[in-house]
């Protein structure tokens, strides 16, 4: 039976390079046909022509290399923990360094503006880890009387993902890395005489590192070169967002601009678990506390089809919502989406109709996120079981 998963991105333009930054790993991996996409003002792989059960099998079993857009701003100064109080809906100053916390900067209407991971390096100086969106214009814009500084370090992020991803880092830093760093540590770490800064976390779901080089100085090609030296004994590969893309859905990651975006609440979009509403004095803690809590963004499970972004959901004949981001599962072999509710409801466990591009009507059933693995025993290394591999 061939795979319900699409080899490649729809809807492809040319476009000039001029305007975005293009990756200094880009020629390790790039052929005839590589598509790329764009995010943060950063080139990445959409997709490059490989095959993406292969990638998502590699990824769910041994390792997978990513090339990722994310951009990381520096965020520094006297004033830099109460400057980010004001920014981030979540505490800051009891963040440790060498630890990272997931954060999300609202409006002042109490939408979700950005979300992302932010790094303490030092008492008076962190990273914030953007996915895409106008985040340094956002930062200048609120920091008229905080004594702090807002500089782009030019670091460039690689993710290693998967279940042998703790071996590889262990064999490229001599052991430095561990499993004495836990879910959310990070801290610099040597690389065969480069330095640079390492946090296990990523986008998959799976247990795996990111790795942020150090602007400049760093030796793109020669790090790229050592990290696939270190992971040649234990499977890995090099892989596009075709596989990331399906994971990242079946963990119930959301992606911002897509899935979430000034539209929604926090608490509209499944994340009112990240807002802490009795810190005072961040960006829309008041209409925050006046919100409605209840969810909106659900999934859905459809065994026959894979739904598209877009697609409508219909309930009693009415559209009740649309699709964000969708894939085939190999892990659940269905279909499965996001959807966003065009108002909240008791809807989980009920079955709808998902209204294809085709216009034909399928069932599916909706269902809270993630779509499994909801306590992270995968990232944390909780659960070190490798799955069977299916279809």
């Amino acid at each position: 039976m061939n795979s319900p998963i699409e080899s490649a991105p729809a809807n492809t333009v040319r476009i000039s390079a001029t305007r975005f930054e293009q990756s200094p790993y880009y020629a390790n991996y790039a052929n005839a046909k590589t598509v790329l996409g764009v995010a943060a003002g950063r080139y990445y792989a959409a997709d490059n022509g490989e095959d993406p059960l292969e990638s998502y099998w590699a990824l769910r079993r041994e390792a997978v290399l990513f090339d990722v857009p994310e951009k990381p701003w520096q965020i520094e100064g006297p004033d830099v923990v109460s400057f980010l109080e004001r920014i981030f809906s979540r505490r800051i100053g009891s963040l440790a360094p060498g630890r990272s916390r997931y954060a999300i900067a609202c409006t002042p209407a109490g939408g979700v503006y950005m979300d992302g991971i932010l790094f303490r390096l030092a008492q008076d100086c962190f990273w914030y880890v953007q996915p895409d969106g106008a985040l340094e214009e956002w930062l200048i814009a609120h920091s008229d009387g905080f004594d702090v500084k807002i500089s782009d370090p030019h670091s460039r992020v690689l993710q290693i993902q998967g279940p042998n991803s703790m071996n590889i880092m262990a064999d490229a830093t001599a052991g430095a890395i561990d499993e004495k760093m836990k879910y959310f540590d990070s801290g610099f770490y040597d690389f065969a005489g480069q330095r640079v800064y390492v946090s296990r976390t990523g986008w998959t779901g799976e247990l795996g590192y990111e790795i942020y080089s150090d602007g400049a100085s760093t030796d793109h090609q020669r790090l790229w070169d050592h990290l696939f030296a270190a992971g040649a004994a234990h499977g890995m590969v090099f892989g596009s967002l075709s596989a990331m893309g399906i994971r990242r859905i079946e963990a119930g990651i959301l992606d911002n601009l897509t899935d979430i975006d000034t539209t929604m609440t926090p608490f509209a979009a499944g994340l009112g678990k990240f807002i802490e509403l009795d810190k005072d004095g961040f960006i829309g803690q008041a209409a925050l506390l006046a919100a409605d809590t209840r969810t909106r963004l659900l999934g859905v499970i459809c065994p026959s089809t894979a739904p598209h972004g877009g697609d409508e959901i219909v309930q009693d004949g009415i559209c009740v919502g649309h699709v964000t981001a969708a894939a085939w599962s190999p892990q659940l072999d269905s279909g499965i989406g996001y959807v966003r509710f065009n108002d909240p409801g008791d809807r989980v466990g009920k079955t709808l109709q998902l209204k294809t591009r085709r216009g034909d009507r399928v069932s599916c059933e909706v269902v809270s996120l993630p779509f499994y693995d909801s306590a992270k025993h995968i990232p944390r290394g909780v659960d070190r079981t490798i799955p069977e591999r299916r279809r």
